[in-house]
């Protein structure tokens, strides 16, 4: 736990104690999240008498196990969907999780996202404007092999060909809107660890 035995001055003269909006940078997370880590009491917090939180730059390390999230020490979780509140609500989860989490709002910007860095796993929404799902996962098995990458994929439409069509197709699992996150989660947890 953090000393809040230290005094003010120290906190805000020393490189070694980031603010929230520092913190979370540095984590590479949203600011919500760092808030709920902090409030859930997984993440040691020092807070000045103005209520604002500070966070020691050893107790982030020691939080992500010493390594920086470019060290690819957490899975990376790349979600495509064009409907921004739902990939905020994943991305929010996943990172609670302690998943590192990029979105692209289409799958131009997937492929785009998945040639600067590969994910560890792919969440792929089926319904999407100009490229659908379906294209990018095509695309997705061209580029990198058909199972180098775990592809989830998930709509609103639901049927018995459309997952039947995502295992064909290459994709580890079809999943219908709306659906549990705590299912998601569960399910690709299962997918990284095997």
């Amino acid at each position: 736990m953090v000393d809040r035995q230290t005094s003010r001055s120290s906190v805000g003269a020393n490189p070694e104690w980031l603010t929230l909006g520092q913190a979370a940078k540095y984590l590479g997370v949203a600011q919500s999240t760092i808030r709920k880590w902090s409030d859930s009491g997984r993440l040691s917090a020092f807070y000045t008498p103005g209520g604002h939180r500070r966070f020691r730059r050893e107790d982030l390390d020691s939080f992500l196990g010493g390594s920086r999230p470019s060290g690819r020490a957490r899975p990376l979780i790349l979600i495509v969907d064009d409907d921004q509140r739902l990939r905020e609500y994943l991305r929010v989860n996943f990172e609670m999780e302690g998943y590192l989490v990029r979105e692209a709002a289409s799958a131009a910007e997937g492929l785009e996202a998945l040639d600067e860095e590969p994910p560890d796993l792919i969440l792929l929404d089926v319904m999407m404007p100009q490229v659908d799902g379906w294209e990018m996962l095509s695309r997705v098995r061209e580029r990198h092999g058909v199972e180098s990458i775990p592809v989830v994929m998930f709509s609103g439409k639901v049927d018995k060909q459309s997952a039947e069509a995502a295992r064909e197709r290459g994709a580890q699992a079809f999943i219908g809107k709306p659906f549990d996150p705590q299912q998601l989660i569960a399910s690709t947890k299962q997918l990284l660890s095997a």
